[in-house]
């Protein structure tokens, strides 16, 4: 699949950039810089950055800055080198050509990663970390993939292979020295160390960032009563009109969905049915029944609440109708009243809901930029467990990706068989499950990976990765 005993070369810099970055790894790294760059290099130094002239052919030759990184303490475990220009696309064009012209070879889709991988620099999830930070298109994900490049998957499935190992050698021994008088660990306590095992595994699974879910845009839904001014607010928070704003009642009845950008990110805002106690009429129902679905399903939920009426009795049996992950309640339509009244009112919506309204009017804009910030702070929190000045601390899971949570999946299953049949008195295939087990934690971070997964992982990132 992968040549280790070629000299690759690619461009490793976006193609708009002022600076491009040519990125060079193999064995023959030295003996090409040496034949394009004017300033000698002391083979003895384990590198550094070495200011000089590139010829970029037999006419032309610009200043450059090469960054030299000696085998094995390179990304790679190769020798390495960046040649970094300041030049236009037509310039490192003929630059590359001519590397390749002195036996280089084009890089790969992710060839420098893999060579990281195979070279034993990182494990394969690290790898896969690399493709998802240079992919990444906010802070969720970004965060995320720093989670998985930072190795603590591999600290947590290598506790727990640890586990199923010394669990597997105790019950084989017993196998194979039954008869002898040695004290020898019991059935039952073996169970319960693979009913540990089997709970870290699950609570991995539970407790993950999930790096697909995280490519996905969050959804916030807007809740409260008919004409709660929902669909005004979601106008405004999105700036276009996509919801009909209407002083009837059940004006809306699908799920309107728009984006929405945030600081940190973006999200799904979406629109949905008023909620009603009762329903008048199979179309109401329907109407409750998607609009509750869809809250239950959401992020972050907004309710909100007519600051204007007088009796909020329905508004309080709306809010006993969803059991939001986040919540931000709104009092809307405060332009409706005056100051004085507008401060008891708000008070009396915190009391009776045990709960701080932010003071919301989409005709004057009042509050619209705090509610945004309230919704990108509970979207940090939410996903990540830390708050905006501190994306990556504080977020107790470890990053997943659906390789990794499919094997973890197979292992609880072959656990959770294991421990049956141990219960069963089959020792031997207990033992036999649990190798099935190990073997797939294994596969998340192990060399023993064939090559149709690799070459699909690395397919997946750009050339010069």
């Amino acid at each position: 699949m992968y040549e280790l005993r070629d000299t690759i070369v690619a461009v490793s810099s976006p193609p708009l950039g002022e600076r491009a970055i040519v990125r060079i790894s193999g064995p023959n790294t030295l003996g090409i810089l040496q034949q394009i760059l004017d300033t000698p290099i002391a083979e003895e130094k384990k590198g550094g950055i070495i200011a000089g002239s590139v010829a970029v052919d037999t006419e032309l030759k610009i200043d450059a800055k090469l960054y030299l990184f000696f085998a094995p303490h390179s990304y790679t475990g190769e020798t390495l080198a960046e040649i970094h220009i300041y030049a236009n696309s037509s310039v490192v064009e003929v630059l590359l050509k001519g590397l390749l012209n002195k036996g280089l070879r084009t890089a790969g889709p992710g060839e420098f990663t893999a060579r990281a991988y195979l070279n034993g620099k990182i494990d394969l999830a690290q790898a896969e970390a690399v493709n998802e930070i240079i992919v990444s298109s906010n802070r969720f994900q970004l965060a995320a993939a720093e989670k998985l490049l930072s190795g603590r998957l591999a600290e947590t499935t290598e506790k727990i292979r640890s586990e199923l190992m010394d669990c597997l050698s105790l019950i084989e021994a017993g196998l194979d020295f039954g008869g002898e008088d040695i004290e020898l660990e019991t059935g039952a306590e073996a169970a319960q160390r693979l009913s540990v095992a089997k709970s870290e595994l699950e609570q991995m699974l539970a407790s993950g960032i999930t790096c697909e879910s995280a490519l996905d845009l969050p959804a916030v839904g807007i809740a409260g009563a008919p004409n709660a001014g929902k669909s005004r607010l979601i106008n405004k928070l999105s700036g276009c009109e996509r919801s009909i704003v209407s002083a009837h009642r059940k004006t809306t009845r699908d799920i309107l969905t728009s984006v929405l950008t945030l600081k940190h990110c973006r999200c799904v805002m979406f629109d949905c049915a008023g909620l009603i106690i009762t329903a008048e009429n199979i179309l109401d129902e329907l109407a409750q029944q998607a609009a509750v679905e869809s809250l239950q399903n959401s992020s972050v939920v907004i309710f909100c609440v007519d600051a204007s009426k007088k009796d909020w009795s329905e508004d309080i049996l709306i809010r006993q109708l969803i059991t939001p992950q986040a919540l931000i309640p709104v009092a809307t339509k405060s332009d409706l009243l005056s100051g004085e009244i507008l401060t008891e009112r708000i008070a009396e919506l915190n009391k009776l809901f045990s709960a701080d309204f932010l003071l919301i009017s989409a005709k004057t804009n009042t509050g619209l930029e705090q509610l945004r910030d309230e919704i990108d702070e509970k979207l940090i929190k939410q996903t990540l467990g830390g708050s905006c000045g501190g994306l990556a601390e504080g977020a107790s899971g470890v990053a997943i990706t659906a390789r990794h949570r499919q094997a973890a999946t197979e292992a609880i299953e072959n656990v959770g068989q294991a421990l049956n049949e141990l219960k069963a008195g089959n020792n031997e295939v207990a033992a036999m499950l649990l190798r099935a087990a190990y073997q797939n934690i294994s596969d998340i971070e192990q060399q023993h990976v064939d090559e149709e997964i690799l070459e699909r992982i690395f397919s997946r990132f750009c050339i010069g990765k």
